[in-house]
């Protein structure tokens, strides 16, 4: 027993000492490290739309390599997963056809062509997750009556209130604390190139999914009127209670 241990002990010093080598040889000079940053399609589509929100100056030889990466990854499905070989996900799918035609790919192409027909066989970008259509309502491609209302007023809670944001997880409050500033001032992205997606949306609409597929029928009904009611509220905020938010 005595003899195992040792041998298994010493079996772990030599991995962890093979494996401190080998980090220290891709250590930079100046003492960082750099190492790829592995995602599903949404994040590289999410850097190209965020850059022609912003409007700045296009890197277009990095827009080339995401463009590369994208259509690489496109699955049988027609769409983009959120894992490697995963099913079809039309918020993945919406915000990767997006950047694509961002980037320059025409709608007819038939990586883009497969693309569109598998998102409205699913019922439309109208049927994506709350961020993609508040990034849709950034860009004007959606109204911001189809995304859920966050007031602003929420960050003045005080500390004792259930939803207060010092009990959220920092990831959370990171997402959060933006929205409530998009939800208020409701900006327009500057896009540069002037592109839009009209062709993700079916003629007459399909109602954004009513609940998660992870949520009881008992909470979405919650949130829906919440956010039945919020909607109704939104104008009535004072003025200087949302600047002061």
């Amino acid at each position: 027993m005595d003899q195992a241990l040792t041998i298994d002990r010493a079996e772990l010093n030599a991995s962890i000492a093979r494996a401190t080598d080998a980090l220290l040889r891709q250590q930079r000079p100046d003492g960082h490290w750099v190492f790829e940053l592995e995602a599903d399609a949404t994040i590289p589509s999410e850097y190209i739309l965020l850059a022609h929100y912003l409007g700045e100056a296009p890197d277009l030889e990095l827009e080339r390599k995401i463009g590369v990466y994208l259509r690489r990854n496109q699955a049988d499905h027609g769409g983009w997963p959120l894992y490697h070989d995963g099913a079809f996900d039309i918020s993945a799918t919406v915000k990767a056809y997006f950047a694509l035609k961002v980037i320059g790919d025409s709608p007819g192409a038939p990586h883009m062509a497969r693309a569109r027909e598998a998102i409205l066989a699913r019922g439309g970008a109208d049927r994506t997750n709350v961020f993609t259509r508040i990034q849709l309502a950034l860009f004007g491609e959606t109204a911001w009556s189809n995304t859920p209302t966050v007031p602003a007023e929420l960050i003045l809670l005080p500390r004792w209130f259930p939803v207060h944001l010092s009990k959220m997880s920092y990831w959370a409050r990171t997402v959060i604390v933006p929205l409530l500033v998009l939800q208020a001032m409701k900006p327009c992205a500057r896009n540069p190139r002037g592109v839009h997606v009209p062709e993700l949306f079916l003629p007459h609409g399909s109602p954004a999914p009513k609940r998660a597929p992870h949520q009881s029928r008992g909470w979405a009904t919650f949130f829906g009127a919440l956010d039945w009611l919020l909607k109704r509220a939104d104008p009535l905020w004072p003025k200087a209670l949302r600047e002061r938010a």
